[in-house]
This record gives C-alpha cells, sequence and structure tokens, in this order.
C-alpha cells in the first residue's frame, strides 16, 4: 500500500452492509445508509507524551472496529475507497 498513516491515525475500509432487511426486503442502493464499521487496514505509530514518549495504539491491523457516523475523511488509495480517522474516534473492537 502506498499510504501510512502517521502519529495516531488509523486507515479504514468500510465493511459492506447487508443487502437484506430481517424481514426479507431488499434495500436499494439510494437507501442504504454508509455502514460505521470496517476493518483496520494500517496504523500510525501513536501520538507522543508530554515527555516525548510513544503512546502505544489500541488497535492493530486486521480488527474489526466500529466508528461513529460522521467520523474521518474519505479518501481513495490504489482505487479502494478507505477512511482516515484519529484513534479516538474508534467506539470499540468487535470480536
Amino acid at each position: 500500500m502506498a499510504f501510512t498513516p502517521l502519529h495516531d491515525r488509523v486507515l479504514v475500509e468500510r465493511t459492506e452492509s447487508d443487502e437484506k432487511t430481517a424481514g426479507g426486503l431488499i434495500i436499494p442502493d439510494s437507501a442504504k445508509e454508509k455502514p460505521a464499521e470496517g476493518v483496520v487496514v494500517a496504523v500510525g505509530a501513536g501520538a507522543r507524551d508530554d515527555d516525548g514518549d510513544r503512546i502505544a495504539m489500541d488497535v492493530k491491523e486486521g480488527d474489526k472496529i466500529l466508528f461513529g457516523k460522521w467520523s474521518g475523511t474519505e479518501i481513495t488509495v490504489d482505487g479502494k475507497e478507505l477512511l482516515i480517522m484519529k484513534e479516538s474516534d474508534i467506539m470499540g473492537v468487535l470480536s
């Protein structure tokens, strides 16, 4: 990949949402909301504290995460639409 996030930033690929509702209705693309979960593609080295030491990141590549609806900035890298966001925008890791 040609992009490496800096500091406490994370590169995320959104996971696709379901095509059908629980009742079996097919959701058209125009009515779908962008999913608020994804997979971490790359992580930065971490922010620095007041002493200049690195603060370890809580997420790693491959983690499935949940983030806020308006979190991050959309970018295109190698033809893929990805999100770059701060680690603090991540609400949690899904297991």
